[in-house]
């Protein structure tokens, strides 16, 4: 079952990518990561790690804190 706060983020990744004009496959080769991985990413499947994170940054040419502001934290 996804994550609320990876589907924001999921759907956050998309839309900067989508804005650069990119296809996932695009997005993946320009941050050396598997074209099914982005997708799984963007669905809000996959618990990205923090370098995972950097590389996409990376490679859109944006910071974390534009792609993660206001994501909820986990419960404690």
């Amino acid at each position: 079952m996804e994550a609320p706060v990876l589907i924001i983020l999921g759907n956050r990744i998309r839309e900067k990518r989508k804005s650069c004009g990119w296809t996932q496959e695009e997005l993946a080769a320009r941050a050396g990561i598997d074209r099914s991985y982005i997708g799984g990413v963007e669905r809000g499947e996959r618990n990205l790690t923090f370098t995972v994170l950097c590389e996409l940054c990376s490679a859109l040419d944006c910071d974390i804190a534009s792609l993660t502001k206001g994501l909820p934290g986990g419960k404690r």
